[in-house]
């Protein structure tokens, strides 16, 4: 891995980070307007509010009274919403400084398509905003515009896109219906320059020039002291000392690749090396990219179609590829594929792609190899083929095909394969790519710097998460366990390289300096984690017993109403219309609304509405239905009395005062209807089980549940973040008799608990003559079915959250001494906290209600504890809640708060 770079200071960006952190800042409080989340589709994720935040520090605080900051830079990785936070600041700026002209400048006329899809095509997918824009009970327009008037009008946003190459030869050659230095002087301009690297050539040459475009944009800035310039990029290369030197104090926000992918955004990235000739690397990729839509359809009955992209250096390779992959599909037969099969198992070896070796036994294990070859022959057919070759340099979206390109994810396109020689280019959205094929083209090209740093930069594009619809839930970051199958089928994207010395160096380094974490795709089987055999000479492993609550069988006529699931049928239901348009949150459960300027409003339907709403939820499918509801006769029946009783409860749709109530369209009942019926599904799934939890604790033996089991370390040999970051999973050595098996598979926030309870064994041990920390794997009781009894389950009755699937803490504190015995139940969280809250209400419970507590034995030594989550750095103050605990007092040297 490449030697971590010095981080260069960002004097603007450091002073702005302090100030958020400031507890003397006097707008510490200032969030996120609501007229930006109420006006816009998408919900700001953290960063992009952050983003925002640190921007209006920049115009309002007095630190910055008497400095005119006019032109920022945000570095915020592609895929991260950077067109969302453009969008958000235009209404900002509008609504906060009176900003009425907005220039927005791209690169290509690729991105310029795009971006007017975004921001003022009300038509299209992809398009922004709410349909109807209103601040201060007043609607306001954006209007695309050529030039801006010269007489405003009163709630008018104009929005000027162009290119830079239009916009500079504007101002250098002034023609009628152009826009020169002076038009921009007349009254003030917010620009934003989009893919911001593309505007430094003067400054990275050191030469200036006459009529660069770096030159025209720094004209329009100027033009009237109170112009603002906001540039946008994932890519600025601040290691170049002349690009350093004109953006260190032009920096306001950074949210790096790294973070990004951190952050579970994007999906997980990993290589396929390999020595096959094209055709075989082809067929390879095709049988990989079936795989994947067989198994999200076979498995988890949802429909994804996965594209796949070959990648080449020259047109004429491209396009000989493009009629070899046809020639294949076309003459594939199923004896073809069975010889293929064949071939593949007698070249087996440990470095082979896992996936592909998941994807090869399945077709092996396949009882109809007929059906699979007719589905590639459909799938891969010539009319399901995009070529977007381009021989210029501008990118594949100037050659045309632009909206079959830019809509790959849309259930009516059927595209699955692509052939390009252009990178993918700003402005491309594709979401759905799973497979990138580096075809060899001409063995002589070894892959210069510049080659693989472009097909890094690929990479990073096609890592963008694509939020699949799982049990009528759509995600927008990973959900499954990385490196598990299901991570590596449904949500990794897999570059297949050529197997060349020289190439995989400079690419590794590319990704590596892209600070992307990537990894081979090789087998990587599970490592031991073994049971110290010290710990199975003690007493405690002999006679000691762990304890977990006792679960009851729910019976059938148990759920007789929605009610016992925590859904309410008596009130009626109010559905704020925006939320019907918002990107969700995966497990998010309602949607904070500024409600003012608002009315609410009866929404009619018949039971077509919601038949239709329960064809296209699988969730209300009445053989999935059955199962959460045994003694449901019908899904007529589920919508009568019995049941949701939805005819007899209005439901009320919460809309904009500007906006008329009778436009509301079908579909548009229908998104609302839908919104409310996947609030109830979620409702249902979390209040059924087949058991619940009760008071009662069992006791089992420590040393028939505690086992060696075997897990999985993700490995990756590009990108830093994965180096100390909370989550970073790692195999570390634990010779410490306190901790009873010999090593741990955990992350950084895990290890930081078991050290921090280390530094205090010894303390302990001044009281306890027994002092363990047991880990809790998951993948522990995976083996062992009776350890599925290991789990802690709600008992006793007002929980916030209604949630009777269980749980298993990671670790528990085992303390025994002569008169009695402590259980502290710790679970060390890094992220999701706030999905998971109910998991800590109940650790919390049990201290709350010990008189609800019994033990099976009737036993009265036992003490049952659970402490908060522990956070990185012990933010929530799980330590010490351990030592109020077990000593009646905090551990030394750590104070009560």
């Amino acid at each position: 891995m490449a030697k971590k770079k010095k981080q260069l200071p960002l004097p603007l960006y450091e002073e702005l980070r302090r100030l958020n952190e400031s507890l003397f800042n006097e707008q510490l409080d200032w969030v996120t307007p609501t007229y930006i989340s109420k006006n816009m589709v998408h919900t700001f994720r953290y960063y992009q509010d952050a983003a925002l935040r640190f921007f209006h520090y920049s115009q309002t605080d007095a630190s910055f009274r008497f400095r005119n900051v006019n032109h920022v830079l945000f570095n915020m990785a592609t895929g991260s919403g950077k067109t969302d936070l453009m969008a958000g600041l235009i209404l900002y700026l509008y609504q906060e400084h009176g900003y009425q002209n907005f220039l927005f400048l791209v690169n290509t006329n690729g991105v310029l398509s795009k971006t007017i899809d975004n921001l003022t095509n009300q038509g299209s997918e992809k398009y922004l905003y709410t349909p109807n824009i209103e601040i201060g009970g007043e609607r306001i327009e954006i209007r695309q515009v050529e030039t801006f008037p010269k007489t405003q009008s009163k709630n008018t946003i104009y929005l000027k896109l162009a290119t830079v190459q239009r916009v500079a030869a504007d101002i250098y050659t002034q023609k009628e219906n152009s826009m020169g230095e002076k038009d921009y002087a007349r009254d003030k301009t917010a620009i934003l320059g989009d893919e911001a690297h593309h505007y430094s050539a003067a400054t990275k040459s050191e030469k200036e020039t006459e009529q660069s475009w770096e030159k025209a944009i720094s004209t329009i800035l100027n033009a009237n002291e109170d112009n603002r310039l906001l540039e946008f990029t994932a890519t600025i290369d601040l290691e170049n000392k002349n690009v350093y030197e004109k953006y260190k104090d032009k920096v306001l926000y950074r949210y790096a690749l790294d973070r990004f992918i951190e952050n579970k955004y994007s999906k997980n990235v990993k290589r396929i090396q390999s020595s096959n000739t094209d055709v075989d690397n082809m067929l390879n990729v095709i049988l990989l990219s079936e795989y994947r839509r067989r198994y999200a359809l076979e498995v988890h009955d949802v429909y994804i179609k996965p594209v796949i992209m070959f990648k080449s250096q020259r047109v004429d390779a491209s396009n000989d590829a493009h009629e070899q992959f046809n020639d294949l599909v076309d003459t594939l037969t199923t004896e073809s594929l069975q010889a293929f099969l064949e071939r593949q198992s007698q070249i087996t070896s440990e470095d082979d792609s896992e996936t592909l070796s998941l994807a090869h036994d399945y077709y092996r294990n396949h009882d109809d190899l007929g059906a699979v070859v007719r589905d590639i022959k459909r799938e891969m057919s010539p009319n399901r083929i995009i070529n977007a070759n381009d021989t210029s340099q501008s990118g594949i979206l100037e050659k045309g095909h632009y909206e079959a390109l830019n809509s790959l994810e849309s259930p009516s396109n059927l595209y699955r394969v692509i052939f390009a020689v252009a990178r993918l280019t700003e402005g491309w959205d594709v979401l759905n790519l799973f497979d990138i094929v580096r075809l060899s083209d001409d063995p002589k090209v070894k892959g210069t710097k510049a080659t693989t740093m472009s097909e890094a930069q690929l990479i990073g594009r096609g890592a963008r998460y694509y939020p699949f619809l799982l049990e009528d839930e759509r995600s927008f970051t990973r959900r499954f366990e990385d490196d598990g199958k299901d991570s590596l089928i449904m949500e990794t994207i897999h570059y297949h390289t050529i197997n060349e010395p020289q190439y995989l160096k400079n690419l590794v380094n590319a990704l590596d300096e892209m600070n992307l974490p990537t990894g081979e795709d090789k087998k990587n089987p599970p490592r031991d984690v073994k049971v110290k055999p010290s710990f199975k000479r003690t007493d405690v492993w002999k006679h000691g017993k762990i304890y977990y609550n006792e679960t009851v069988e729910v019976e059938k006529d148990y759920y007789d109403s929605l009610e016992k699931y925590g859904v309410n049928t008596t009130e009626d239901v109010k559905i704020p219309y925006i939320s019907t348009l918002k990107e969700l949150s995966y497990k998010d459960t309602e949607v904070h609304e500024d409600l003012s300027n608002t009315y609410d409003v009866a929404l009619t339907f018949d039971r077509r509405y919601l038949v239709k709403i329960m064809n296209r939820l699988s969730f209300y499918h009445f053989s999935n239905l059955k199962k959460y509801i045994p003694l449901l006769k019908s899904r007529k029946e589920f919508l009568g009395e019995q049941w949701l009783n939805v005819f007899n409860r209005t439901i009320y749709v919460t809309i904009p005062l500007t906006m008329d109530s009778s436009v509301l369209t079908p579909v548009e009942k229908l998104n609302i209807l839908e919104r409310y019926f996947i609030d109830v599904s979620k409702q249902i799934k979390a209040g059924f089980s087949k058991e619940r939890g009760t008071g009662k604790f069992i006791g089992y033996p420590i040393k028939e549940y505690i086992a060696n089991y075997r897990k999985r370390v993700p490995k990756y040999d590009t990108g830093k973040y994965m180096q100390n970051e909370p989550q970073d999973v790692q195999r570390y050595e634990l010779k410490e008799d306190y901790f009873v098996y010999d090593s741990a598979i955990i992350n950084n926030t895990e290890k930081q608990l078991i050290d921090r309870i280390a530094e205090r064994v010894e303390e302990l041990e001044e009281v306890y003559s027994d002092v363990y920390l047991i880990r809790m794997d998951e993948n522990m009781h995976r083996e062992s079915a009776k350890n599925n009894k290991l789990k802690l389950h709600q008992f006793g009755t007002n929980h916030d959250e209604v949630n009777l699937a269980g749980f298993q803490p990671d670790f528990i504190l085992y303390l025994q001494d002569t008169d009695y015995f402590i259980q502290i139940f710790i679970e060390p969280k890094g992220r999701n906290i706030e999905e998971e809250q109910w998991k800590e209400d109940l650790l919390m419970y049990i201290n709350n209600h010990e008189a609800e507590i019994m033990f099976e034995d009737e036993t009265d030594d036992v003490r049952i504890k659970g402490v908060k989550f522990y956070t990185m750095n012990d933010g929530r103050g799980a330590i010490r809640q351990i030592g109020e605990i077990a000593l009646g007092r905090a551990f030394k040297g750590l104070s009560i708060k």
